[in-house]
């Protein structure tokens, strides 16, 4: 994570012209850290890329590389944004597993920010599934689209779909930016979260309507995302932990 700036350009460029000499397709997986603070507003793929993080920077770098690459003819190319994502097999997320594991453990739910604020999460597989659909579509190259995310709410009131899952209520601890800076002098990678917590201060809502008019698809309700994910960590829970 803290190696973003020094790593993702040099590995998008060895992508494209590792991908450019087959005449395959590029479908590139991404997030929506390029567009900044949304400032209130839905963030659509028409949003201005506006970053004011390293990160996003990076992002928005990559971006240009990628689309330019396809604009030039070097190979097709389209990528898929997600928002904040979560599901089966995720671990290393906002609700990775320091919120699944850790109330199936009965420990509390690691989480930042203002949980009152609507913010947008994308289910892993609906993730999946989109970039499956656009790599099969010769239309949608060309362009980044916004995977279908399931309408905006509070975090807050996802952990309490988790808890009507667990039949049980779930503790949470609120980091806060000084504490992120102090965990950050021992972990690299935590310190790097303190950019993005804007993300979870203040709305942040991820606009797929352009996918979901385009495809029909639609986003899988957190009710069933979050059975699906806890049905997993129990699974890997008992043969693991």
């Amino acid at each position: 994570y803290h190696r973003w700036p020094q790593e993702f350009p040099a590995m998008t460029e060895a992508v494209i012209n590792g991908v450019a000499p087959t005449g395959a397709r590029l479908i590139f997986g991404s997030n929506t850290y390029m567009y900044g603070r949304p400032n209130g507003r839905p963030l659509t793929e028409q949003s201005p890329y506006a970053a004011h993080t390293r990160k996003g920077k990076v992002r928005a770098q990559m971006a240009a590389m990628l689309l330019n690459a396809h604009t030039a003819g070097q190979l097709p190319v389209v990528i898929g944004r997600a928002s904040d994502f979560y599901g089966p097999r995720v671990r290393q997320s906002a609700l990775g597993e320091m919120v699944f594991a850790a109330a199936l453990q009965g420990k509390a739910a690691n989480l930042a920010g203002d949980l009152d604020q609507p913010h947008s999460y994308t289910y892993i597989r609906d993730f999946a599934r989109a970039l499956v659909q656009l790599a099969h579509d010769d239309d949608a190259y060309g362009r980044a689209w916004h995977v279908p995310n399931a309408p905006a709410g509070s975090t807050r009131n996802f952990i309490r779909l988790l808890e009507a899952e667990l039949g049980q209520p779930v503790k949470v601890r609120l980091a806060g930016p000084l504490l992120l800076r102090i965990v950050g002098l021992f972990s690299p990678s935590a310190g790097e979260t303190v950019e993005m917590l804007y993300e979870f201060t203040e709305p942040y809502v991820v606009d797929s309507s352009a996918y979901t008019s385009r495809f029909g698809t639609q986003a899988t309700p957190h009710t069933a995302g979050i059975r699906e994910t806890v049905a997993w960590y129990r699974q890997t829970m008992a043969l693991n932990y």
